[in-house]
């Protein structure tokens, strides 16, 4: 009766990884119990996440190395990955779920980089803007609710939000991945997307560093007023006073992405018998919505939903 933070599977959002083929479901050795799914399979997974009252799924993919390029223009194409899966759930699921896609040129380059690099290797913001603009208006013809770049470059939000009302998407929301930490807790991830082979350096210049927190209150506030909708806080756990703070001082939806490094752990402590599964992914997403958070993208996502409406 008196519990203040109350977590149901509408907090969710589950991300998936896609992988090319037809009945193909490829385990993630990095991430125990996650897949990379073929096209058909990722649609099956949406009609799962409609059963378990999940409202939304988050897309990444596994881009075959010889579609990936230096400019990342895969990430273009109408009959890519990403498109193609967003296709097969609106197909299956239609507006009964939420497809929310990542904008970033990582799943696509053959160095790994979130954006375009110059000859000595260093990100080039402005001219990976124009590409990301030109992935968010394919992804949003193609039928996504919710763009969500992760990308971390400057003034991208509002050329995407500019470019989505011209082309006539003006109900295509923007999720800005607006505090996103240059982490340690992301490799399993790019293993999952193919990436961590082909990344060169690090993504310290446009990832945020750990220590601070100002910035990440400087960052927010630019995206909101470039005109995104809702913001992430990424990852997750560590960074709930940064989450908190967020919430506090814009009084807007923040999420919180519980990335595949907290997946993993929580799956290693099981595996060690040191601890129950059940117990700690419950108590992980009350801490987020404790903190404040609207929502939570968790790999755990269809398990708690099952724990939460058992």
């Amino acid at each position: 009766m008196h519990r203040e933070a109350v977590v149901t599977p509408a907090d969710l959002i589950w991300p998936l990884f896609v992988t090319e083929g037809e009945g193909v479901e490829e385990p993630v050795a990095a991430l125990p119990g996650v897949s990379r799914w073929s096209v058909d399979g990722i649609a099956a997974r949406a009609r799962e996440a409609v059963a378990l009252g999940i409202p939304c799924l988050a897309l990444f993919p596994n881009t075959q190395a010889e579609r990936r390029s230096a400019d990342g223009r895969e990430a273009l194409s109408p009959d890519n990955l990403m498109c193609r899966a967003i296709r097969a759930i609106k197909q299956a699921c239609g507006d009964d779920i939420g497809v929310l896609t990542d904008v970033a040129l990582d799943p696509y380059t053959s160095h790994g980089q979130d954006g375009l690099i110059d000859e000595a290797g260093y990100v080039l913001n402005d001219a990976t803007v124009d590409m990301l603009v030109g992935q968010a208006l394919n992804q949003a013809a193609a039928g996504a609710d919710i763009i969500a770049p992760s990308d971390m470059m400057d003034g991208r939000i509002a050329a995407i939000r500019t470019a989505l009302e011209d082309a006539g998407h003006a109900n295509v929301q923007i999720m800005s991945y607006a505090a996103k930490y240059a982490s340690a807790f992301y490799g399993p991830f790019r293993h999952a997307v193919g990436s961590s082979g082909v990344l060169k350096g690090d993504k310290k210049t446009y990832q945020m560093d750990p220590a601070n927190g100002e910035e990440a209150l400087r960052e927010v506030a630019m995206d909101l007023a470039e005109g995104a909708d809702t913001v992430m806080v990424k990852p997750g756990l560590p960074y709930l006073d940064i989450a908190r703070r967020v919430k506090e001082r814009f009084e807007v939806p923040v999420f919180a992405y519980q990335v595949s490094g907290e997946y993993a752990m929580i799956e290693a402590a099981v595996a060690a018998g040191a601890a129950d599964r059940d117990a700690m992914v419950l108590e992980t997403l009350t801490a987020f919505k404790r903190a404040g958070c609207s929502g939570v993208l968790t790999y755990h996502a269809a398990h708690a939903a099952r724990l939460l409406g058992a």
